[in-house]
């Protein structure tokens, strides 16, 4: 049996790509001012501002939990409520830290089978009830692409965001593959966040290829106040911050961002194309972003892991692969190979 030279059960268990850990590595060259009043940390931030093509407030946290949980915080007050969806990480991966931090939000969970909020579900549950016995809707939050690799196009988001206006809720995003968003959309990142009505972004840069490093970008500025607090308070002031801003310079001025989503996406694609349509193997959602979900028999799903491929089936039991910046041809092709054989061998008659 030949072992699996790379794994694909989460693209956190890619390493660090070239151009970020060399902007670690520039940044280690000579000391410099703690907890942010470095050089580093303000190119960084103006960095995000060219991107973006505006004035954002721009904060850097060590992971998306403590990102996640703390914008929505900034949004709520503990007899609010944030909207969303059924299977958003906020939801079902965060331990209810968003309730913590928040001092109790309430979540209200929208139905949604592959992961989107549509506008009448976010109306239905934000009218619900007016009442003072129930926690006043206030947040609404999206996830860029969903837990199940699907990317919000920008009319979707328009349409979202209208729909918050017209109920006076914040639009929040939880982008921690927002980079892979943008690459499926070929579209500037302003187009699918500030410009298209989205308040507060949560950038994820561990997903990218950073070792560690999250960033909340607020578009609108007055949300905020007092923002560096909060993540003083969580504990998410790193004293040496230039080694979670630096590694942003990197991916931004060489562009590795957007080629690393790039480069994922078309992993995820090419798993898929050598797959759909095996003896007993089909995609559970369409491939989107840099995730693939299967449904395959048990015996199937066995024989993977019997072979060393890790995964996961948290989603409707179906078997999740990612790719990140560094997913490799050849492994790729080794998974899809041995799924084949797998798949052919049990259609097999007996």
């Amino acid at each position: 049996m030949t072992i699996p030279p790379q794994q694909f059960a989460s693209d956190n268990y890619a390493g660090i790509c070239p151009e970020a850990w060399d902007a670690m590595a520039a940044a280690n060259t000579a000391s410099a001012p703690a907890y942010g009043d470095d050089d580093w940390t303000q190119r960084a931030a103006d960095a995000f501002r060219t991107l973006f093509g505006t004035q954002c407030e721009v904060f850097f946290a060590f992971n998306g939990t403590a990102a996640n949980s703390l914008a929505l915080a900034a949004l709520c007050q503990s007899y609010h409520s944030v909207i969303c969806s059924s299977s958003s990480h906020v939801e079902t991966d965060e331990c209810g830290a968003p309730e913590f931090f928040s001092n109790g939000s309430k979540l209200l969970v929208a139905r949604s089978d592959d992961g989107k909020l549509t506008p009448e579900a976010i109306r239905e549950l934000a009218t619900s009830r007016s009442d003072i016995h129930f926690p006043k809707p206030r947040v609404v939050t999206i996830t860029q692409p969903t837990e199940t690799g699907q990317v919000y196009t920008a009319e979707e988001i328009r349409a979202i965001s209208a729909t918050c206006r017209e109920l006076g809720l914040k639009l929040h995003m939880d982008g921690a593959r927002f980079a892979h968003a943008c690459a499926t959309l070929q579209c500037p990142p302003a187009e699918i966040t500030w410009r298209a009505g989205v308040d507060v972004l949560c950038f994820g840069g561990t997903k990218n290829g950073m070792a560690a490093g999250e960033a909340i970008v607020f578009f609108d500025t007055e949300l905020a106040t007092d923002f560096d607090y909060r993540c003083k308070q969580a504990g998410q002031l790193a004293s040496k911050m230039r080694f979670l801003a630096a590694p942003w310079i990197g991916l931004f001025e060489s562009g590795a961002w957007l080629r690393n989503a790039e480069h994922a996406n078309l992993c995820a694609a090419r798993l898929a194309g050598a797959i759909d349509g095996l003896p007993g193997v089909r995609l559970a959602f369409p491939v989107q972003s840099n995730a693939v979900f299967i449904h395959a028999r048990d015996e199937l799903l066995e024989g993977l892991s019997a072979r060393g491929w890790r995964f996961y089936t948290f989603i409707g039991g179906s078997a999740r692969f990612m790719f990140a910046w560094d997913a490799r041809i050849e492994s790729i092709d080794l998974l899809a190979q041995h799924v084949e054989e797998l798949a052919v061998t049990m259609d097999e008659p007996a």
